[in-house]
């Protein structure tokens, strides 16, 4: 009778790929998670699948930024570089890519900068670069996170010029601008040297503000949308999926799995019960996809035929 379950197709996990490593890093707030170097993503995808997990989205850690992010749509970039490797070796792998200047950019922020202040329309063109480069190195969806006003728009009309119409957008619509994210920018090397989101990002005070920003990237052609962190918003989850009725994922962000992870070692919380009702809460709230760093952890529990 349980009206909520979690399945392994639910999941998708995310890939840091960094093309500075050779060997796999641990990083240090988020235990248990690691850096891969291009020359591992392929044994990484393989050990997922092994475990019955099939959806990906790709993070890249560049070998050099600068002021507009160029290594971004580098044709040789690192996700470029990652997402051929990972396609031809397993055709039918779901790939999702990261599409944001934050990683790549020596200022760290979202989008272009020009006298200290981050600048949405001179970025648009920029996020359709990234996207169709991704696509050309064999994405299946894109994933704006950048929460640039127009974002969608200019993202699905650069990848229909270019002949890409089935590659899908999942776009951040509800990125709010969470202290969860701590970890990540750690993870994924994006700290941000001036400043910080909020003039981009949503309030946290905002549940109306949402729906906005759903709806309009829904009317630019976003074909998934996504709230972001996932526990702190769960009733957004809810709101979106309710409005909406289109396919929604939620973000189970770094910061959420680190408190986890962190409570785990001291003994203080059941790591797998934990898991799986945070999880299931998600699921339970309307998302259709999480994005979880949890999903290798607990396909492996239920591999061990962990049942709660």
């Amino acid at each position: 009778m349980r009206e909520a379950k979690v399945e392994l197709d639910d999941l998708i996990v995310p890939i840091f790929v960094d093309e500075t490593i050779s060997k796999p890093l641990e990083i240090r707030s988020m235990p248990g998670y690691y850096r891969i170097p291009v020359e591992g993503v392929v044994e990484e995808v393989e050990k997922c699948l092994d475990l019955g997990l099939n959806s990906f989205i790709f993070f890249g850690i560049p070998s050099y930024k600068d002021e507009i992010g160029s290594s971004a749509f580098d044709k040789n970039g690192v996700i470029q570089k990652a997402v051929r490797l990972v396609r031809k070796e397993f055709p039918d792998v779901v790939i999702v890519t990261d599409v944001c200047l934050c990683e790549y950019t020596t200022h760290g922020h979202c989008g272009i900068v020009k006298d200290g202040k981050i600048m949405n329309d001179e970025t648009l063109p920029i996020l359709g670069k990234i996207a169709v480069s991704h696509a050309e190195a064999g994405a299946d969806i894109v994933a704006p996170s950048g929460m640039m006003d127009g974002m969608v728009k200019a993202i699905r009309s650069a990848l229909d010029d270019e002949g890409f119409t089935d590659v899908a957008i999942m776009s951040y619509s509800a990125k709010y601008a969470s202290s969860f994210y701590g970890p990540f920018r750690e993870a994924a090397d994006s700290g941000y040297k001036f400043g910080d989101r909020r003039s981009y990002q949503a309030d946290i005070h905002n549940g109306d503000e949402a729906l906005r920003e759903v709806e309009l990237d829904l009317k630019e052609g976003a074909d998934i949308v996504m709230v972001k962190p996932a526990l702190a918003y769960l009733d957004i989850v809810r709101r979106v999926k309710e409005t909406f009725r289109v396919p929604t994922c939620a973000y189970n962000v770094s910061g959420e799995y680190s408190m986890v992870k962190a409570s785990a070692i001291q003994g203080w919380l059941d790591e797998k019960d934990i898991v799986y009702e945070i999880l299931t809460s998600i699921k339970r709230a309307g998302a259709d996809l999480i994005i979880t760093y949890h999903a290798k952890d607990f396909a492996r529990w239920m591999k061990e035929g962990f049942d709660w």
